[in-house]
């Protein structure tokens, strides 16, 4: 089948080469580190998690879960190696970082058509058929070869990661165990708010000091993984009724739901490290341990891995590429994971599984079969390569899909469930009509 070239090893990337390479390919996987470090990463191993250990919801009604599922019929490697080294997590797909990221970089050293260098690419002067999937912390050098090569700046926005805490430290008796709804097994430690600790809260978080960014660099934040100080700008009640909304979570000793309300979610699997869902920011260490130590039942709490803010870069892939994330200019180069503008875990691995059959059907001599536009795949796809002014990146969601016109007095899981079980079918239509793109 030839060699393939692939530039990063983060979950696009590794998802590509053992998609690739069980395929009959031999690829080259080129990951920097740990030759050169980010401001992110903390060990050298491939797939490494950096922000939220979370892959999101399993549940069929929802976008990742139905993303996850038409996955699955297409082969994702990484989503069940997720699965094997899942932490509690309600109805959500929550991974333990570490042994993740430790199962990937085994599986991917142990296959026999992948060889990993360790070693920075810092151009596009690079063999094709070749992938980049560099992600959100891109090398300078390879960036700027970038900017170069779309003959305009790529686009970017900022991405704050949450802290992480010692959960042995936090006072067991002020929280409660529940899940929103009580879907899912009640895998998520409730902190609940009264008016005026809430309320201590934000005028923390709106006088406290902030890691700046450079002059030449404007701030862009995704609008799914806002900094909570950013929330806080907004309102006074715009975080009680964003990451800290206490709908469906009534606390079991007073059967009321609380003023507002702090989840901490497992991070390992001993649940020795938790992290603050939805609590994004770019505040100073010195604050954030401030802020940490008032909350209630942390006033000793132990900080294992403090927020920060990193800047992710995406391309305008409406103007660069051609389906399926295949350049206009340079035939044989494709992008794949958040670089190319899908914004999440499972989203940038689904970019990476379309990149292989782009490249296998091109190896083939045929044009990459249409993705249907029914299922969660198609319609994100649709979403990326559709010209627009300004390109902003997007996650899975249901507002993509086609309307199927059977909206009517139905509920919106009705909807969901029916969208869904469309776009199942499609999908396996598409791999059953299509048995030459699978290993």
């Amino acid at each position: 089948m030839g060699e393939v070239t692939i530039v990063g090893g983060g979950l696009a990337g590794c998802e590509a080469a053992l998609q690739l390479a069980d395929r009959g390919f031999q690829v080259r996987l080129f990951e920097m580190r740990p030759e050169t470090p980010t401001g992110a990463h903390k060990t050298d191993r491939l797939a490494e998690i950096v922000c939220s250990n979370s892959f999101k919801s399993t549940l069929l009604d929802t976008a990742s879960g139905l993303l996850k599922a038409e996955m699955d019929v297409l082969g994702c490697e990484l989503v069940p190696v997720a699965r094997e080294n899942s932490v509690p997590a309600g109805h959500a797909l929550g991974i333990d970082r570490d042994l993740f990221s430790s199962a990937v970089t085994e599986k991917i050293a142990k296959h026999p058509n992948i060889t990993v260098e360790r070693r920075r690419v810092d151009s596009l002067d690079i063999p094709t058929p070749a992938v980049i999937a560099t992600g959100p912390l891109t090398g300078e050098a390879l960036s700027q070869a970038l900017v170069s090569h779309c003959t305009r700046e790529h686009l970017y926005f900022y991405d704050a990661i949450a802290p992480s805490i010692d959960g042995d430290s936090v006072d067991p008796a002020v929280g409660y165990w529940a899940s929103r709804y009580g879907k899912g097994e009640a895998d998520y430690l409730n902190i609940p708010f009264t008016r005026d600790e809430y309320r201590r809260l934000i005028e923390f978080v709106r006088g406290a000091q902030y890691a700046q960014s450079h002059a030449f660099e404007e701030e862009k934040y995704f609008e799914a993984c806002l900094p909570i100080e950013v929330l806080v700008a907004r309102g006074e009640d715009t975080l009680r009724f964003g990451p800290m909304k206490p709908k469906g979570l009534a606390d079991p000793r007073t059967g009321r739901d609380p003023y507002a309300v702090l989840q901490l979610r497992k991070e390992s699997r001993e649940g020795s490290l938790m992290g603050l869902v939805g609590f994004q920011t770019r505040m100073t260490w010195a604050c954030q341990k401030e802020m940490l130590r008032m909350l209630p039942g942390c006033s000793d709490v132990s900080v294992l891995r403090f927020g920060t803010i990193h800047r992710n870069i995406f391309l305008d892939i409406p103007t660069l590429c051609d389906p399926y994330l295949r350049d206009r200019t340079r035939p044989g180069l494709h992008f794949a994971g958040q670089i190319c503008g899908v914004e999440g875990y499972v989203e940038s691995i689904m970019s990476a599984i379309i990149v292989a059959l782009s490249i296998t059907a091109a190896s083939h001599g045929r044009e990459m079969p249409a993705i249907p536009k029914e299922t969660m795949i198609g319609s994100l796809m649709d979403y990326v390569h559709a010209p627009r002014k300004n390109f902003q990146p997007m996650n899975a969601n249901f507002g993509l899909l086609p309307s199927n016109g059977t909206g009517g007095r139905r509920t919106r899981q009705t909807r969901h469930e029916s969208a869904a079980k469309a776009a199942l079918t499609a999908m396996e239509t598409y791999r059953r009509e299509n048995p030459w793109l699978f290993p």
